[in-house]
């Protein structure tokens, strides 16, 4: 020990470097095309070139290949993104709350993902046929889902059987699909509230009694 410097605990490492300011600009730029790509889809309803999300980006196409192998990578990265972002809202304590709160907030939740994501979603599903990666995001996405479902309304689906458990959370998970949501806006012309207002009635009246309440 006679060896050690007291004072090297206090001296800067030569050896450290500080943040590149490259690396954080490529990633500005690689989110602002994920958000060019994702704005595109949904005004659009189609794939969007890359000259295109890069006009929209603000930047040049080769800053688009500079950061995807493809455009293929692009819309994996833009679908990661929304995971990311709207279909795992942080549940908190809600999994544990009443009844009506948990309704109210599965419902809301859910329904803001399909007000902000169906014209993306719908673009998804015209390409899973075509792109296993994209088959298998819709997969894992439709399965949290049905895990969400699984967490939010446990106390009541928990009084089934297996069996009946099933059938409970199909019927709820096609209630509360994207395709769903789409048809009772647009073709039904209901407002975002009537619309949350109509699954909740659904729900509530689909799921068994809460067994505090019986």
């Amino acid at each position: 020990m006679s060896g050690c410097d007291p004072d090297a605990r206090v001296r800067p490492l030569r050896n450290a470097t500080p943040v590149d300011g490259r690396l954080q600009r490529s990633e500005r730029t690689r989110q602002a095309l994920i958000k060019a790509y994702l704005d595109l889809v949904r005004e659009d309803l189609q794939v969007p070139a890359a000259v295109v999300v890069a006009k929209r980006a603000g930047c040049s196409v080769r800053s688009v290949f500079e950061r995807f192998t493809d455009m293929g990578q692009l819309g994996l990265a833009a679908i990661d993104h929304v995971v990311g972002l709207g279909l795992s809202t942080p549940v908190g304590d809600m999994a544990e709350a009443d009844r009506h709160a948990r309704l109210n907030f599965q419902i809301r939740t859910r329904a803001r993902n399909c007000e902000t994501w169906l014209p993306f979603w719908r673009v998804l599903v015209r390409h899973q046929s075509t792109s296993e990666r994209v088959a298998a995001r819709i997969d894992h996405m439709r399965g949290f889902t049905r895990r969400r479902l699984q967490l939010m309304y446990r106390p009541e689906l928990d009084v089934l059987s297996e069996t009946e458990r099933d059938k409970i959370l199909i019927a709820l998970e096609a209630l509360t699909d994207f395709e769903a949501w789409g048809r009772m806006r647009e073709h039904h012309g209901l407002s975002f509230e009537e619309a949350c207002a109509a699954w909740r009635c659904t729900i509530d009246r689909l799921l068994p009694p809460t067994p505090s309440d019986r």
